[in-house]
């Protein structure tokens, strides 16, 4: 018995999403260069306490009284160090998803945050809570010394596979998580001091943290850039990408290498801030598509603007109080990636 033949379907919604229908990689840098330049002005202006905008236009001019003077001088660097840290903290995510192919790919999955976490919880038990200053030499150290640890532990000779590689940082993470929990319900004082810092603030932010994280973070660009166009080669696979004469070992090394760079100076400058390194890479290639060479500039800029945009509502939701930035980059970061994997913009 014969069938009518099955009528053709109809086109996908999703082809609106193809790579001929997305806005061109220049455009989307001027765009997301523009936010960030939006958020930074909001950052000077706005604060924990109303202020008026006259006045603090007034000392950006050389002029203002001193109160207002002391107030831009604490936002300036606050705004500056937000920049720095998002920017980093996206461009490590884009980096791990990128070197691991894992859509779940972020700073903490090499127990960079783990690592950064418990230095500060054994130097507070130690020495008494740090200043910030030396927060940032105890931290960045301890993350750095964590992933050396997963690397060695997950990279045995006989393979190539990075499952080893994110298991051994699983494994290192929990241990460490683990010693950081035994060690808070024991010490209240190291309760009290930790707490703070876990959930990652830009309170107390100053020019001197910068300049302690600067030669980490600048590294980390470089590095990122150097094996950006790479990336685009190992997306296709490693025997592809060999083939065509990339060094794999070489390239993998180089960008976690400096994606563990970018985390670790930017976990130790504001604690450890969660959902910037998984949603901004997400978001980035929603916009422009897969070419890494693109991506790290505008996840760079997303980045910036998206920290900067959080710390701001940290400062004005909840007046005269003020909120941790690590709070807010998880309900601004979520609804945003959820959109997406809902839009089917997101892929592994």
């Amino acid at each position: 018995m014969s069938t009518a033949p099955t009528a053709a379907a109809p086109p996908r919604a999703a082809s609106r999403r193809s790579p001929s229908h997305r806005l061109p990689p220049l455009l989307v840098l001027g765009a997301v260069g523009a936010l960030l330049g939006l958020a930074a002005i909001t950052s000077v202006f706005l604060g924990t306490r109303e202020t008026d905008l006259g006045a603090v236009w007034q000392v950006l001019r050389g002029g203002g009284e001193e109160h207002m003077r002391q107030v831009v001088a604490a936002r300036v660097p606050r705004t500056v160090l937000g920049a720095a840290v998002g920017a980093a903290l996206a461009a490590s995510g884009l980096l791990i998803q990128g070197v691991t192919r894992n859509p779940l790919g972020e700073p903490g999955l090499l127990g960079v945050t783990s690592g950064a976490a418990a230095a500060v919880v054994t130097a507070t038990a130690l020495l008494g809570t740090p200043t910030s200053a030396a927060t940032v030499w105890i931290a960045l150290p301890g993350a750095l010394l964590a992933v050396v640890v997963v690397y060695l532990l997950g990279r045995p000779a006989h393979t190539h596979s990075l499952v080893p590689l994110i298991l051994s940082g699983a494994v290192i993470s929990a241990v460490l998580y683990a010693y950081i929990q035994a060690m808070i319900l024991t010490r209240p004082d190291v309760f009290d001091s930790y707490r703070f810092w876990a959930v990652g603030s830009l309170a107390g932010a100053s020019f001197g943290t910068l300049a302690a994280i600067a030669p980490a973070l600048v590294l980390g660009v470089l590095l990122a850039a150097a094996v950006a166009p790479g990336l685009n080669t190992l997306a296709l696979g490693d025997d592809v990408a060999t083939a065509l004469g990339t060094p794999v070992p070489l390239l993998r090394a180089a960008a976690i290498l400096g994606a563990t760079l970018l985390a670790a100076a930017a976990t130790a400058a504001a604690g450890p801030i969660a959902f910037v390194g998984l949603a901004v890479p997400h978001l980035v290639r929603g916009m422009i598509g897969g070419d890494h060479r693109w991506q790290l500039p505008v996840a760079l800029l997303l980045g910036a603007a998206l920290l900067i945009g959080s710390d701001v509502l940290a400062r004005v939701v909840a007046r005269p109080q003020e909120l941790m930035v690590g709070v807010i980059t998880a309900f601004l970061g979520a609804p945003f990636l959820l959109l997406a994997v809902r839009r089917g913009t997101v892929k592994g």
